[in-house]
């Protein structure tokens, strides 16, 4: 069997470089795309090369950014230009091959196994691609090669910017091995933190550990991650058009302020099931559990799912179920920082049949469609008009940031 050739390409600083494409002047200053202070958002999203030398991190707070680098830009994310970006780079790649498969608004893998003929090899495609999307888009990617998909992330992240890394038979353990642990993939935080403190620190001491321990030790991903670090994944890259249908369907937001009172957060739901309803809707999918969390302001965070008795998907029957559940748990008065309404065991519109109870509560079914039918009905006036162009007035001039 032949061996495969795959890439995975990496954007680099995307967030920020498509603000520097948009405004080229940004490219003077250290700059950094954060989210929003005034929500309690205030982390830093990306950030530019200038940034970089001073030290700025992804994820720490505004106010540290800040500390080291007085003068840093911030600019707000412009999240539509990203995923208008992002579509038209995959849609570069899906010039050289049809299997790309998509890792967030910013990575993706293509299998180029069969494109060799055409483009020549890896290597060669790697850098076609870096050159093609540096001149036409001004943003730059980097790009690994190798024969599986982990050894592949592992190129894109080993040079930064605008650069190819191959990674093969005979150089892996030479790249690779020397490599702190968390850089492999599936290798979070408390796996790396676990795997230290049995002196496992890079990935050469996990790949020399024995399988056996691994496997007993840590259970499946035990295997998988040892695997990973000895060059062995036949996982494939999945086209677009063979994706798989969504797992969950979720929506959280941090407020503006605490919530305190059940009609705070009743609007705080109101708003994030219209967004996630909207989502399975688009997606032709429907409901049949309903997982809850409200973070308080201590950070800490209680979750309670429930098992709908329909499959759902109109926002009124998914923000009636959602109260229903925080009711259950939610001590009145107790402040709320954010919530997050998740829909999962999803099932197609149309195709699973819904269970009645057994006298046939037509009522109930009658009311769940004309549910229905309102949403579509709203869903064809946002197509038309825009998303935000109908919403519900018990949404207007609140304080709490929806």
């Amino acid at each position: 069997m032949e061996e495969r050739i795959i890439l995975h390409s990496d954007c680099n600083s995307f967030f920020a470089s498509v603000e520097e494409v948009m405004k080229p002047e940004l490219k003077k200053y250290p700059m950094a795309v954060c989210g929003s202070i005034e929500n309690r958002h205030g982390i830093i999203l990306a950030k530019n090369q200038l940034a970089k030398k001073f030290n700025i991190l992804t994820a720490e707070t505004v106010i540290e950014a800040k500390r080291k680098c007085p003068d840093l830009v911030l600019v707000e994310p412009h999240h539509n230009k990203y995923s208008e970006y992002s579509k038209i780079i995959n849609q570069i790649y899906q010039s050289f091959t049809d299997l790309v498969e998509p890792f967030g608004v910013d990575e993706s893998w293509l299998d180029v196994s069969g494109s060799s003929l055409l483009f020549g090899s890896g290597y060669d495609i790697a850098h076609q691609l870096r050159r093609y999307i540096r001149e036409n888009l001004g943003l730059t990617v980097s790009v690994g090669v190798s024969y599986n998909k982990v050894f592949a992330k592992l190129g894109s992240d080993y040079k930064k910017p605008d650069a190819v890394t191959e990674i093969n038979h005979d150089n892996y353990k030479n790249i690779v091995h020397p490599l702190p642990v968390t850089d492999l993939f599936m290798v979070g935080r408390n796996v790396a933190d676990s795997l230290r403190s049995i002196g496992i620190n890079t990935i050469g001491d996990l790949a020399q550990t024995p399988q056996s321990f691994m496997s007993s030790r840590f259970g499946k991903i035990g295997e998988n991650i040892h695997a990973y670090a000895n060059g062995i994944d036949g996982s494939p890259v999945v086209s677009f058009y063979n994706a798989d249908v969504p797992k969950s369907v979720g929506n959280g937001m941090t407020f503006r302020r605490d919530l305190v009172t059940r009609e705070d957060i009743s609007t705080g739901v109101l708003a994030l099931t219209d967004e996630v309803t909207s989502r399975l809707r688009k997606y032709g999918l429907k409901c049949n559990t309903l997982q809850v969390s409200l973070k308080n302001s201590d950070f800490k965070t209680v979750s309670k799912q429930a098992t709908l008795p329909y499959a759902l998907n109109s926002k009124k029957d998914i923000y009636d179920a959602s109260m229903s559940v925080i009711d259950l748990f939610w001590k009145k008065g107790s402040p709320v920082r954010s919530i997050t309404v998740t829909c999962t065991n999803l099932s197609v519109m149309n195709y699973r049949a819904e269970q009645m109870d057994m006298f046939g509560n037509l009522y109930q079914n009658d009311r769940i469609r004309r549910n229905e039918r309102i949403d579509a009905a709203v869903d064809t006036m946002r197509i038309k008009y825009g998303r935000h162009s109908l919403f519900s007035a018990s949404l207007l001039n609140n304080d709490i940031g929806v």
